[in-house]
């Protein structure tokens, strides 16, 4: 299975079709190269704010509420290009009204024959919780794509153990993370994140970014990061944890994944964290006691 995994600059884009015309640009582009799964970033959504009056664009809270008029067309435009292209299509995130005013980011993906499924993110960061009206998911779901188990973490989501472990555990190998981030320090903490979570549950992680600054937009003004495809550090695997990341301003990264090579490594591991994890359940280990006298 080839992987394909954005770092995508955020544009201004001034109609719907413009914006979907990127897509299908950005969509042919992976499937040209060969991949199965393509992986946009998150806040892909917030990229439409750009067709918005003044007024609205630059008012996240009026954004979301406009930005879901366009729900319907996201959906029919990715469906379309995940049919198209023959892609399993992340398409980013998609910042949804739950009827009530308050909103859940969503990670929606589209399958070639039809399907549409979706993650929610469920760890809020200080940003999200500032908003006021976006709310953490209440599931945890795990997909199949191509005879492989997926999970997917947004962003923050991918630097809490045991959700992931979930998925892990529930027979994911392979974890997509839509992410975005403004600053350096943000940056470097989802990649430990993923880095962390390969090493635990030894399964690939790959990460999609936002890239470039809009000015104009409240949430994707400033992006950082690079699009990263992690592997376990191990025997027949990279030393650092790194199979791709991008090093250009702005692109795709592609990458194979193999479950059954990935499985066979593990009889030659060094180290079986995966296998290990029930070792730190030990009741004793559950609660750190002050030893007296030290």
């Amino acid at each position: 299975m080839t992987l394909a995994v954005a770092k995508y600059p955020i544009d201004a884009p001034s109609r719907f079709d413009d914006f979907a015309d990127k897509q299908t640009r950005w969509l042919c582009q992976a499937a040209a190269a060969g991949a199965q799964v393509a992986i946009l970033p998150e806040y892909l959504s917030l990229e439409l704010g750009a067709t918005f009056a003044t007024g609205v664009r630059d008012d996240l809270h009026a954004s979301l509420a406009a930005l879901q008029a366009h729900r319907a067309a996201w959906c029919a435009l990715y469906a379309g290009l995940a049919r198209d292209t023959g892609l399993h299509v992340v398409a980013g995130t998609f910042l949804l009204d739950d009827g009530r005013g308050r909103y859940r980011n969503r990670a929606d993906l589209f399958s070639p024959g039809g399907g549409h499924v979706w993650q929610d993110k469920l760890q809020l960061t200080g940003f999200e919780k500032k908003t006021g009206v976006i709310d953490g998911g209440d599931a945890l779901k795990v997909f199949e794509i191509e005879g492989v188990r997926v999970g997917i973490a947004i962003c923050y989501d991918i630097e809490f153990p045991l959700p992931v472990r979930a998925q892990c555990e529930a027979g994911a190998r392979l974890v997509l993370v839509p992410s975005c981030t403004d600053t350096a320090a943000g940056a470097t903490r989802v990649r430990v994140g993923c880095l962390a979570r390969a090493l635990e549950n030894r399964c690939f992680i790959a990460q999609s970014v936002t890239a470039g600054d809009a000015a104009w937009s409240p949430a994707l003004d400033v992006n950082t990061g690079e699009a990263t495809i992690y592997a376990p550090m191990d025997v027949g695997l990279p030393a650092d944890g790194i199979v791709a990341e991008t090093r250009e301003p702005h692109g795709w990264i592609y990458a194979d994944f193999d479950p059954q090579r990935l499985r066979e490594t593990r009889d030659s591991a060094q180290v079986a964290n995966d296998r290990d994890w029930p070792g730190q359940l030990a009741p004793g280990l559950r609660q750190a006691k002050l030893e007296p006298g030290a």
